[in-house]
């Protein structure tokens, strides 16, 4: 920092705040830190009586913390997403479009590791709506090395930290296995639960089969969805160990590639994804416990924002979900604004 007169400050950074105090009426922040002192402003801070200013010296090597911020936010900022206005060193990033938060996880621990400076988000693999903050950056100190900035864009890679992939629109069938459904011995309150999370995304529902307990007409259902142009099928009941249940193994034979049969998520244990490769494309098929029948929220809810922005599922990403795949099935439900999932 250096000392100068107030006349001669236009052009210069402010180092600390100015605050204005009028009795009775106002005390607070006339300009704040990190301010580019205007012409227009001498006036309003001789008012107030400073006289003198302490500002940033450039030094070579030296950025200041408004720089520093914008590296930062070059090193994070990703496709559909923009930056706000640097404010006291920090910038933070709004998303551009609905679509799911991905985070280059290592990339991130390695910058923040590096100190002096760090990179705030939300949780990773999670849904984000248009305006939605994303992250926030800053500099911890006034200025900063430039070679310490250097070191934190060659931790960081070549790509960026965030990005955001937009959900596409999905064509989406249904089939609904269990004799008690196909004969009509009990309603059918699976389907319009599917059908009310489904809605949230932009998908159309193809159809929905009902082929009971007949493992070869669910394998052919499955067929006939991918065939007829379904981007996702889901399937719901017979998802158990019983030896009656038999959707898993119909999935199995619909020539799938299993990903997981089961998951460690409370509700959701038996979920099985798998994916059906056709024309180099990849079609999620999966089976769906039982409790998305009733539960509020269950592994579902973890599963199908990535199933609808093409974010590919594998399986060390499943057993992850072990440390968070607790529902505590709260009496007021805020997902995803809790712990649930991550």
């Amino acid at each position: 920092m250096k000392e100068i007169r107030t006349e001669d400050a236009v052009g210069h950074v402010l180092c600390h705040d100015i605050t204005q105090i009028i009795k009775d009426k106002k005390k607070g922040v006339l300009f704040k830190k990190g301010h580019v002192v205007q012409e227009e402003d001498i006036s309003v801070l001789l008012s107030v009586g400073k006289e003198h200013l302490f500002v940033w010296e450039k030094q070579e090597g030296i950025l200041h913390e408004n720089e520093g911020a914008e590296i930062l936010y070059h090193i994070c900022a990703g496709e559909h997403m923009h930056g706000t206005e640097v404010s006291e060193g920090k910038i933070e990033l709004i998303a551009d479009c609905d679509g799911l938060l991905k985070i280059r996880r290592d990339a991130l621990r390695s910058v923040n590791r590096l100190g002096e400076m760090m990179i705030a988000s939300r949780h990773g693999d999670f849904p984000v709506k248009k305006g939605n903050k994303i992250a926030g950056t800053r500099i911890i100190p006034l200025v900063i090395e430039k070679e310490k900035m250097d070191r934190a864009c060659e931790a960081a890679g070549p790509e960026p930290i965030f990005s955001i992939l937009p959900y596409q629109k999905k064509k989406v069938g249904i089939i609904t296995t269990g004799s008690e459904v196909q004969k009509g011995i009990i309603q059918d309150t699976f389907t319009p639960v599917l059908r009310e999370k489904l809605a949230e995304y932009p998908t159309e529902v193809m159809g929905q089969t009902l082929p009971g307990d007949d493992r070869m007409q669910i394998t052919v259902d499955i067929r006939k969805f991918i065939d007829d142009g379904a981007d996702m099928v889901l399937l719901s009941g017979g998802m158990s160990v019983d030896p009656d249940d038999r959707t898993p193994g119909a999935i199995k034979d619909a020539g799938v590639r299993i990903v997981t049969y089961g998951a460690p998520v409370l509700p959701g244990a038996m979920l099985l994804v798998s994916y059906y490769e056709k024309d180099g494309k990849r079609i999620p098929v999966v089976g769906l416990p039982g409790c998305v029948m009733y539960a509020k929220r269950t592994v579902f809810d973890l599963i199908l924002p990535r199933l609808m922005a093409d974010d590919e599922i594998h399986a060390e990403e499943i057993a992850a979900y072990g440390e968070g795949g607790l529902c505590l099935n709260c009496s007021t439900c805020t997902f995803p604004e809790c712990g649930f999932g991550k």
